[in-house]
């Protein structure tokens, strides 16, 4: 599996592209795209790569991970997944760009499934396991690809720390405890691929991560 991370939007959101490297097809995790630079050179890459997108899914919906999600879907047909439980960010979209002075854009389209724990993406050979992990939003979801070594964590942990729990729905007893239940058991060598930042192993994490140490300790 190929991991194409890009990172887009002034918010400075990953974007990840993962690529069977025998069928060229793909998933999509969290298509932030803003500009029309930023759209033009996912599509470019998507196209000169020859990839098929198969699947589009969000960790969770708040806007800056679902800024290019009408255009991923408008261009390339594939509307994104995401759970259910995020569905009041995308509702009111455009009213939280404006809460957040953040640049305007169309309205959101509609998601094209829903995901839940224990759900299955599978596209190729990749196989990602859905994680349900609330606290940064209630409906936040992670995605690990057991036999990869590698979660895509959105903002439930960042590269030294974890996910905001003060925008609106967000409970950081929450986000504590899908962190000591879903992500902490897994093994150390487990590359975290976060919403913001950059990758670093999970074992990285809990030695160098004051906010999961303190979680580990608690």
């Amino acid at each position: 599996m190929i991991v194409k991370r890009f990172t887009f939007n002034i918010l400075n959101v990953n974007t990840y592209v993962l690529i069977d490297e025998k069928t060229k097809e793909a998933i999509v995790i969290d298509p932030g795209c803003q500009s029309a630079e930023e759209r033009k050179t996912f599509k470019d890459y998507i196209i000169n790569n020859n990839l098929e997108i198969k699947r589009v899914i969000d960790t969770h919906l708040h806007f800056d991970h679902i800024y290019g999600q009408r255009f991923v879907e408008e261009t390339f047909g594939v509307g994104a997944e995401a759970c259910k439980k995020d569905i009041t960010f995308l509702n009111h979209y455009q009213d939280l760009l404006v809460m957040f002075n953040m640049p305007m854009d169309d309205e959101a389209l509609p998601l094209k499934g829903y995901l839940v724990d224990g759900d299955v993406v599978e596209v190729g050979s990749i196989r990602l396991n859905v994680l349900q992990v609330p606290g940064h939003s209630p409906g936040g979801l992670a995605f690990y690809e057991e036999k990869e070594h590698c979660a895509f964590v959105g903002d439930t942990i960042l590269e030294g720390g974890i996910g905001r729990t003060d925008m609106h729905r967000g409970n950081y007893d929450t986000l504590v405890n899908s962190i000591k239940e879903k992500l902490l058991p897994l093994p150390d060598d487990t590359m975290l691929y976060s919403g913001h930042g950059e990758p670093a192993t999970l074992g990285h994490e809990k030695e160098c991560n004051p906010e999961i140490i303190k979680i580990i300790k608690s």
